[in-house]
């Protein structure tokens, strides 16, 4: 039975079951197994045997908000007193090829539950008595601690590869103990089948992990288990160590995990390394530029507000953070909390007004007053006038 929540009550999915019928329509996946854990729930997703067609007109019929966002699997989502709402057709799987489905449409919720990855992750609840149906055992590999495919491990791993890595992902967040050792070797034995994924999928699978609170035992395990030797072959041996190190001075700075400095943490200190793998994994400019930074200078040795006006203040945190002890990044993380990177408060025209001719020379002047004004650690405007008046001095000489 689902412990009442307060998200049980909202009045948006209470307008959303009163439209659809309460006996057409189950909360499904991760709202049920996150509040039978007794953890906060975000998304709350809901299963359906009638058709889209008939969800959307029953919808708006109450005056409920329908946006058709994945039609053509059956997803439409519903804004209800400005709840948002996935609801999904009962699905069955016609073909898979390991990246897409070609699904039709069901009325059978065991069917429905049968096409999901883990025991987990196929409990539906009435949304009004609360009752949990549980096909595959779900309920008691929660109570366990226990992740495990559905039936056949190697047959849900071929309907979608991804699931290799959301396996390592579920069993960090939910799993107590070793990893069920079925689900756990044919991952394994199945693991050449990543590369068939496109970059996207790894890169935010990858994400999800790494941004977990405390990702060292998983991904020591999938290290161990020949994973990134398909994924991120680029690894660092020393990378268990360096992620010991950036997890202590995380908890030491209380910084918030960072997906990216974590990734950072398994490569080499080298940013055409670190560039090579950001560019495969289809990530973002900024966060290549980021990630490249960071590799680049995790040794820097200069003080940190050098640093952080070469690179940027979030770069530099994030450097101190990878490559100093606990120490170091405590005294970077006070030495960076509220401040901002200073502008010269000196312009070439200010040169100019000087006597000195427009044209290279004001720009080596500039140069030298920026470097100086930097490793004096931002002198007022003051400081920054004698700057220039030796620099100019230094020119006519």
């Amino acid at each position: 039975m689902l412990p009442d929540a307060a998200w049980r009550g909202r009045a948006g999915l209470r307008r959303i079951v009163a439209a659809l019928g309460a006996d057409a329509v189950k909360i499904v996946g991760g709202a049920v197994r996150d509040t039978l854990l007794g953890l906060p729930v975000t998304d709350i997703d809901l299963a359906t045997p009638l058709l889209p067609q008939e969800v959307t007109r029953r919808l708006e019929a109450a005056d409920i908000k329908v946006i058709p966002t994945g039609i053509a699997h059956g997803t439409v989502t519903a804004i209800a007193s400005g709840d948002h709402h996935e609801i999904t057709t009962l699905r069955r799987d016609v073909e898979t090829d390991g990246r897409r489905a070609t699904i039709a449409f069901a009325d059978d919720w065991r069917e429905d539950a049968a096409r999901r990855d883990f025991t987990i992750n196929a409990l539906y609840a009435d949304p009004l008595t609360g009752a949990v149906d549980d096909w595959f055992g779900g309920l008691a590999d929660l109570q366990a601690g226990c992740v495990r495919f559905i039936g056949d491990a190697a047959t849900r791993i071929a309907e979608d590869h991804l699931r290799i890595l959301r396996f390592y992902r579920f069993a960090a967040r939910f799993g107590d103990g070793d990893l069920e050792p079925v689900s756990h070797a044919a991952v394994t034995a199945a693991r050449q089948s990543l590369k068939s994924l496109s970059r996207e999928r790894i890169a935010d699978e990858l994400t999800k992990i790494l941004s977990l609170p405390d990702p060292r035992a998983i991904v020591g395990q999938m290290a161990a288990d020949g994973i990134f030797t398909v994924i991120l072959p680029e690894l660092d041996p020393t990378f268990a160590a360096a992620l010991d190190r950036l997890l202590a001075n995380e908890s030491a700075t209380a910084a918030a995990p960072a997906a990216l400095r974590r990734l950072a943490a398994l490569l080499p200190a080298d940013a055409g390394i670190a560039d090579q793998v950001a560019s495969r994994l289809r990530l973002s400019t900024r966060q290549r530029k980021h990630l490249s930074a960071i590799s680049a200078y995790r040794h820097d040795a200069r003080p940190v507000r050098q640093l952080a006006h070469a690179i940027g203040i979030e770069a530099a945190r994030d450097a101190r953070l990878l490559g100093g002890n606990e120490s170091d990044a405590a005294a970077a993380a006070a030495a960076l909390d509220g401040w901002t990177v200073p502008q010269l408060p000196v312009r070439g025209g200010d040169i100019v007004a000087r006597g000195i001719a427009a044209g290279p020379e004001v720009a080596r002047i500039l140069q030298g007053v920026e470097a100086q004004w930097v490793a004096e650690d931002y002198p007022d405007a003051a400081r920054v006038a004698e700057l220039v008046d030796q620099m100019i001095g230094r020119s006519s000489d």
